[in-house]
């Protein structure tokens, strides 16, 4: 708090202090790699499976998906190492250059090899950007309201994405996939140049030692250290949901109703959104911690009322709740895993978020689709959302004073 003084009366008055503000010429000229990379990534990410089972059939669309993630979640596990060497401008050009280039070239062959070549390394730029531009993102934004730019980042990234990935489909279908491609690889090639007035804080200044509680906390440390871990689990536990509702919700709702999905996967991200936002100025008020919770649970509800696969209010309503928890878990989780460490482990951070997102979808997608199998869709979602409850009990460990052990 500040004092004043009142002119006309010589008496002193409380003021709250002045709030830093959120939007810097740094953060700004950040959102434009940011939404390069976001369109060049998600402008191709239907296109490419469809392009490869002209050529392959459904089997070559499965590689190239598979070798695209797979090199998404490996490069993310060596991220935060090559940002502690080269920093955060270099490394993150590296993975605009890596996502756009191979765009350029894709459709000089239709060959399975050659297009999973290219996702390969594509995979790669984008682990790279996410990563490193992350943790660069969390540097620029003041520690005071990193919750609520948490969340603007959440809307600058996520609004490309909607919009480019029924867009791609659609240019695929009425110019080609050689336009798509290169329209995605420009993308990103054309952020790099705003990089370079980026600030590059992945590195000590000056050549300075580091002091103990600024060392950088590897990867492997992080996913050992339970401060970190702890929300990493709860995230982790929403994000499988994402992947099933994603993946499965086209299939296990009555074609009669398709409509309903067209809805239910708007409603979901745009609810998403909103309480992303909303929980990140809760946070930077009155703190993260309590919100993971919360989000965990809504998100398990959402999933247990989207059983009701045969009914359109059920399907929609639960989607819904499901966007609101996971929007409420995105945001608490990532904001509480920096207050956590020091600035030199923010890309650690950024890693350890996105592989829990990633590899959540993933494993959630996969599992959902056998258990699936065995039960039928609307009890596949009700034991999803039992299992989603696994994740109280990191959860609710982490509302006692934060250990490091």
């Amino acid at each position: 708090m500040t004092t004043s003084a009142s002119p006309s009366t010589g008496t002193e008055h409380l003021t709250a202090p002045a709030r830093p503000p959120l939007l810097s010429r740094a953060l700004l000229l950040r959102f434009v790699s940011l939404i390069g990379a976001s369109v060049s990534f998600f402008l191709l990410l239907s296109v490419v499976p469809a392009y490869a089972a002209r050529a392959g059939g459904g089997g070559g669309a499965g590689l190239a998906t598979g070798s695209l993630m797979l090199t998404t979640v490996l490069g993310e596990l060596v991220t935060p190492r090559l940002v502690a060497r080269l920093g955060y401008r270099v490394t993150l050009m590296t993975g605009l250059f890596l996502l756009g280039a191979p765009a350029l070239v894709l459709t000089v062959s239709s060959e399975t090899a050659w297009i999973v070549a290219v996702c390969l390394l594509r995979g790669l730029g984008f682990a790279l950007t996410i990563v490193a531009g992350g943790a660069l993102t969390a540097a620029l934004i003041p520690a005071e309201r990193r919750g609520e730019g948490l969340a603007v980042v959440g809307v600058v990234s996520g609004v490309p994405s909607l919009v480019a990935l029924p867009l791609g489909l659609w240019l695929a279908g009425h110019a080609g996939y050689g336009t798509v491609a290169v329209i995605g690889g420009t993308a990103a090639l054309a952020a790099i140049a705003s990089v370079l007035g980026l600030p590059d804080r992945g590195r000590p200044e000056g050549g300075l030692p580091e002091t103990p509680s600024q060392k950088p906390v590897g990867v492997v440390r992080g996913l050992r250290t339970g401060a970190l871990l702890r929300p990493v689990l709860v995230f982790a536990a929403t994000a499988t949901a994402a992947g099933v509702l994603v993946t499965f919700l086209p299939l296990a709702v009555p074609n009669a109703h398709s409509a309903t999905v067209t809805v239910a996967l708007f409603v979901q991200p745009a609810a998403a959104t909103v309480t992303r936002w909303l929980a990140g100025r809760h946070g930077d008020r009155h703190g993260s911690a309590r919100l993971v919770l919360p989000g965990l649970l809504l998100s398990a509800v959402g999933v247990l009322v989207t059983a009701g696969t045969g009914s359109t209010a059920a399907v929609v309503a639960g989607s819904a709740l499901f966007g609101a928890g996971f929007g409420i878990a995105q945001n608490a989780t990532l904001a509480l895993m920096y207050t956590r460490v020091s600035p030199a482990s923010y890309g650690t951070v950024s890693a350890l978020w996105n592989l829990a997102y990633d590899g959540g979808m993933g494993v959630g997608a996969a599992g959902f689709g056998v258990l699936a199998g065995l039960t039928g869709y609307p009890w596949a979602f009700v034991v999803s959302a039992v299992l989603m409850l696994g994740a109280l009990v990191p959860g609710l460990r982490d509302l006692r004073p934060v250990s490091s052990r």
